[in-house]
């Protein structure tokens, strides 16, 4: 295990004030696998300047925020891997990681139904510097780690980890986890099956969200590459303390470690 200290990722901006945290975090850059992580969701932080975009503090602590759970099982997974992640400093409601700058959702008006009153009525400059100071820095991280991890040998894996609501409109969610994915299915389908494995999870394939329709960030710097890549939704109820965080760090490292033993997985493919 690489034990260095995590290495945090600034922006110049006027956003930013010097109480703010980075835009991003890569931790264990120096890790031995040949993996990469990413959490593009990891935080609920809000920029000072921003006055919390006018949503309610206790708000801001729930889903519409962040994806509750998902930096927490990143950084166990980057230690009991010892595999590189970048993790996202910013909240998804200052701009989304996960996808294309101008799309709609990007700077999102609301959020399951609570509106963002500081992302209404922006103009089109103040989207870009958001682009420029949050979204561009962190895909940097990304690329640049990935490109490192690349140079020192075999093609690497990308695996980004996400959470999902229990409930999303009125209607429950049965599945306990969710692996997404879009036309690669070399790390998804090997995954879905260790998880399978245990008889006791619900495991959905594309479900309950599809990496065909959303998969920005393993699409962008994974798919194009040619490189094996997939995502994972994980319950938000299910990751609410710390045994449950580390009981699926616990699932999903035993599953990474037997696949990433798979040597025919580390190549260039498109698909």
């Amino acid at each position: 295990m690489n034990d260095s200290a995590p290495e945090l990722v600034f922006h110049d901006s006027l956003m930013l004030g010097p109480g703010d945290p980075p835009v991003c975090e890569i931790i264990n850059h120096e890790g031995a696998a040949p993996l990469l992580l990413t959490c593009d969701h990891a935080s609920r932080t809000i920029p000072a300047t921003f006055d919390g975009l006018g949503v309610d503090e206790a708000r801001l602590r729930q889903h519409v925020a962040w994806d509750i759970g998902a930096g927490d099982v990143t950084r166990g997974l980057s230690h009991r891997l010892d595999a590189a992640a970048v993790l996202a400093g910013y909240s998804r409601l200052v701009i989304d990681l996960n996808r294309q700058p101008g799309d709609p959702e990007s700077i999102p008006h609301q959020s399951d139904g609570v509106r963002i009153p500081g992302n209404r009525g922006l103009g089109e400059a103040d989207e870009t510097e958001r682009v420029d100071t949050f979204f561009w820095p962190y895909h940097h991280a990304v690329n640049n780690t990935l490109a490192h991890l690349w140079r020192r040998g075999a093609p690497p894996l990308l695996f980004s980890v996400h959470s999902f609501t229990p409930s999303f409109k009125g209607e429950d969610r049965y599945w306990h986890i969710g692996v997404l994915w879009n036309r690669d299915p070399r790390l998804a389908k090997p995954l879905i099956g260790e998880l399978r494995a245990h008889d006791y999870l619900h495991v959905g394939d594309n479900e309950p969200y599809s990496g065909v329709d959303l998969a920005y960030t393993i699409d962008r710097h994974a798919g194009a590459a040619g490189l094996a890549n997939c995502a994972v939704e994980i319950r938000q109820d299910l990751l609410e303390d710390a045994a449950g965080v580390e009981s699926w760090v616990d699932i999903l490292a035993d599953a990474l470690q037997n696949i990433l033993a798979k040597e025919d997985i580390f190549r260039v493919e498109h698909f």
